[in-house]
């Protein structure tokens, strides 16, 4: 069965890179599907440590590592400190829905939710963006994309009941469901902080190195706060005591390849790649970290996938392929 709907998937997936009105460049081809390919190693590579280490102190730990690894790469980020000052705000408030919310949440549902359950939820990105964008930042919705949307988050639903749509009284969420649609929620302010930027803000992204760095500093002190909850009232997020992070090489290793390529190589690709296709085409690409979260859980975690993830994968990117072509 899993076998099955990998190769499907694959040709879904030949299928709607087929249909793209104009082609992409090979450069932005492979920079849009690595940051997808990274971030589901990151949602594997969270499942297999769920136990080892809380969620918050793993999102603390990985950033930390990212801005020692990128520091010496930052240079004259000193000079922009009065830009930095004027554009603090906002500044904030990306590392808080992105490196502090975003990622903590989805360590968080990755305790109680498999890997794809929580890349799939995930991909319901679509809503969320349209949503949010028409709400906070007056972006115009199309018809097809409201129906791009509820193909989206049907697929969303499919994955939340197990594909017992028959049984919706009788299904209980999983608490990782929950956790996960909050980082989404978190990722698509994020985004739209992003694409519509103070002037402040579009002079610090002429280096995309000191640009990452700081919204890194901001992120780490909303994660640094975020872990000092947890150590203080380790029931609320119901997860093990902390632990000594560097006394298990096996985590030691999965937090400097979390930091290095989940973190800084993933935003990296991400943002060259959608200077090179452009927003709506990196939308494809995006959804293709189910896939590939499928494909890892299989044959690493043993989690292997069934028919309603198939399911729901076709009808999250049928909705990104209505809403997207012209």
């Amino acid at each position: 069965m899993s076998t099955y709907l990998i190769k499907k998937s694959v040709a879904l997936l030949a299928i709607i890179l087929a249909d793209m009105t104009n082609p992409i460049p090979l450069k932005a081809v492979f920079l849009l599907t690595l940051a997808p390919m990274l971030w589901a190693t990151n949602a594997v590579v969270g499942r297999l440590i769920s136990e080892m280490i809380p969620p918050m102190t793993l999102n603390f730990a990985r950033w930390f590592l990212a801005i020692l690894i990128l520091t010496p790469f930052a240079t004259n980020l000193f000079k922009e400190r009065k830009t930095i000052r004027a554009a603090w705000l906002r500044l904030a408030l990306l590392g808080l829905t992105s490196m502090g919310c975003y990622n903590s949440f989805q360590y968080l549902a990755l305790h109680t939710s498999s890997a794809l359950n929580v890349t799939l939820v995930g991909a319901g990105m679509p809503v969320w963006m349209l949503l949010i964008g028409r709400l906070f930042f007056k972006h115009n919705i199309t018809p097809k994309a409201w129906i791009g949307a509820a193909l989206s988050l049907l697929g969303v639903a499919v994955v939340i009941l197990r594909g017992e749509v028959t049984q919706i009284s009788s299904i209980k969420l999983v608490p990782g469901d929950g956790w996960m649609i909050l980082a989404t929620w978190g990722w698509a302010s994020y985004s739209w902080l992003l694409a519509k930027p103070t002037p402040d803000q579009e002079k610090l992204r002429g280096n995309w190195v000191n640009y990452l760095m700081i919204q890194m500093l901001f992120g780490i002190m909303w994660a640094g706060a975020f872990t000092s909850i947890e150590w203080t009232l380790p029931i609320l997020t119901n997860s093990p005591l902390p632990v000594i992070l560097w006394s298990d090489g096996k985590l030691a290793w999965a937090l400097v390849f979390v930091a290095i390529g989940p973190a800084l190589i993933s935003y990296r690709c991400w943002g060259a790649g959608i200077a090179i296709a452009g927003a709506s085409a990196a939308g494809f690409f995006a959804n293709l970290t189910p896939l590939f979260t499928g494909i890892l859980s299989t044959f690493i975690l043993g989690e292997a996938p069934h028919l309603y993830h198939g399911l729901a994968f076709f009808l999250i990117v049928a909705g990104i392929v209505i809403s997207s072509k012209k």
